[in-house]
């Protein structure tokens, strides 16, 4: 495992679309491995493969050390992931994300969402997540279609910067 390097904001590949994952195998494999370490060691909760500049949807997640529920004691990785269903209800809650450090914005997101992909063996993956694991997949799918949380918030005054150690608690 290693630990990448993760792009920011003035990376013109944040804002690219991610191509479908053809192949499986060994190369995928180190490169979730790596995202996994790269997110733990930023520390965050979540990594797309675009934020190291590769163009595959692939996104990893994992909330175990922020969220207490039970849903969230795990990690997961997935390969060419997409919406199967988005609730209808929505909550407004601050994010951050690695790729643009020091500052969070308060963005609405659906409160629950299913989605389906591939776990790293080809099999198919179906998860309903809730709340913040809700949260974090919409923000790594947003990743992948080259969309940051900056984009979706209502308006400018809702960014503001902020400590690191506050940046940690809300960093997708």
């Amino acid at each position: 495992m290693a630990v990448r390097t993760i792009l920011t904001l003035e990376h013109p590949a944040l804002r690219q679309k991610a191509r479908r994952v053809r192949h499986f195998g060994e190369g995928l494999q180190k490169l979730a491995d790596d995202m996994v370490e790269t997110m733990r060691t930023a520390p965050g909760i979540g990594l797309a493969a675009t934020q190291l500049g590769v163009m595959e949807r692939v996104f990893v997640a994992d909330l175990q050390e922020y969220d207490e529920d039970p849903q969230s004691f795990k990690l997961f990785v997935l390969v060419k992931p997409e919406f199967v269903r988005i609730g209808s209800e929505e909550e407004e809650h601050e994010e951050g994300c690695l790729s643009i450090p020091g500052y969070v914005g308060d963005v609405r997101r659906a409160t629950w969402v299913t989605v389906k992909g591939q776990d790293l063996k080809g099999r198919e993956v179906r998860v309903k997540a809730y709340s913040m694991l809700a949260r974090v997949f919409q923000h790594e799918m947003d990743h992948l279609d080259g969309v940051l949380f900056i984009d979706r918030v209502d308006s400018p005054d809702k960014i503001r910067k902020v400590q690191p150690q506050e940046a940690e608690l809300a960093t997708a």
